[in-house]
C-alpha cells in the first residue's frame, strides 16, 4: 500500500531533478557571453585580419592625434621648429658659400629638401654683435685719427640699435613678403623666406670688418658693394620663386631696394 502510494507521488520537485535543471540553466549562462564575444572580431578574417580589425576601432583617434597643427597654432610652437635645426655643419657652410654667389639665383632649390632656421639665428646673432663692437672701435679709431687727444668711450646704445635692427629686420621683413605674396594668390614658404634672408646677411660679417679702414671714401664702396650683392642675392632667389607672376615684379624691386636700405642703415648708423 505505502509502496504503492510512494510511486504514485510527483517526482518533479525532488531532488535529483534539480542538477538538470540546474545544469541546463549554467549552460545556458554560459552561451550569452560566448554569441557576445564573437560579434567583435570578423568572422570571415585571417589571423592577421582580425589585429586590423581591432584595431579600425580605434584608428580615426590615432589619426586624429597625428594630424599636424594648423598654420597658426603651428607659429606659436617651440616643437614645430626642431626639425629646421636638423642640419651638419658642411650644410651650413656650403649655404653661406652660396649667399656669396647672388647672380646664381637658385637658392632655393638648394634648401628645398630641408630649409634651415640655424643659419637665421647664428648669421644674425655675429652680426648683431660684430656690428655693436666693430661700429665702436671704428668711432674709436676715427677718433684717435682726427684728434689723440680726445677721450673716447664705449657706446652701449651701438648694442641696442643692431639687436633691434637686424633681428626686427630678419623676421618681420620676410613675414611681410610672405603675407603679402599669399594675399595676392601666390604660393609662399614663411621658414623658406627666413632661411633665404638669413643667409643673406652673411656677407655683412666680413664687411663690418673691412668698415674698420678709417678712409671714409673706401667705406662708401665697401658698404655699396657689400648691400649690391646682398641686395641681388635677396631679388634674384625671389625672382626665381615667384617666376611666371608678371604682377609680382614689383616684390622683387621692393626686396632689392630694402635689402641696399638695411645696408646703408648699416653705415650710417654704426660706422659713421
Amino acid at each position: 500500500m505505502e509502496e504503492s502510494s510512494y510511486s504514485n507521488l510527483s517526482t518533479s520537485h525532488l531532488l535529483g531533478s534539480v542538477p538538470a535543471v540546474t545544469n541546463e540553466e549554467k549552460k545556458a549562462s554560459y552561451e550569452v557571453p560566448e554569441a557576445n564575444m564573437q560579434i567583435f572580431p570578423p568572422n570571415n578574417a585571417s589571423g592577421g585580419g582580425r589585429g586590423r580589425g581591432y584595431q579600425t576601432l580605434e584608428a580615426p583617434t590615432e589619426e586624429f592625434e597625428q594630424q599636424p597643427p594648423n598654420n597658426w597654432s603651428g607659429v606659436f610652437r617651440i616643437s614645430s621648429y626642431t626639425q629646421y635645426f636638423n642640419v651638419d655643419t658642411d650644410v651650413v657652410i656650403y649655404r653661406l658659400i652660396s649667399s656669396f654667389y647672388p647672380v646664381t639665383g637658385d637658392f632655393f632649390s638648394k634648401i628645398d629638401a630641408n630649409p634651415d632656421l640655424y643659419g637665421l639665428i647664428w648669421i644674425t646673432t655675429t652680426l648683431v654683435f660684430m656690428l655693436a663692437s666693430f661700429g665702436n672701435w671704428a668711432t674709436y679709431l676715427m677718433q684717435k685719427h682726427s684728434d689723440g687727444t680726445t677721450s673716447w668711450s664705449f657706446d652701449v646704445g651701438y648694442i641696442n640699435a643692431a639687436a633691434v635692427g637686424i633681428y626686427g629686420y630678419a623676421v618681420v621683413v620676410p613675414m611681410a613678403f610672405n603675407f603679402l605674396l599669399q594675399y595676392l594668390g601666390s604660393n609662399a614658404s614663411l621658414v623658406r623666406f627666413w632661411c633665404m634672408w638669413g643667409y643673406s646677411f652673411s656677407i655683412f660679417i666680413p664687411t663690418a670688418l673691412l668698415l674698420l679702414i678709417p678712409v671714409e671714401i673706401l667705406r662708401w664702396i665697401i658698404i655699396l658693394l657689400a648691400g649690391s650683392a646682398s641686395s641681388c642675392f635677396v631679388a634674384l632667389n625671389l625672382k626665381s620663386y615667384i617666376e611666371g607672376a608678371n604682377d609680382l615684379k614689383m616684390m622683387v624691386v621692393a626686396a632689392f631696394l630694402l635689402q641696399m636700405a638695411l645696408a646703408i642703415f648699416i653705415k650710417v648708423w654704426f660706422f659713421p
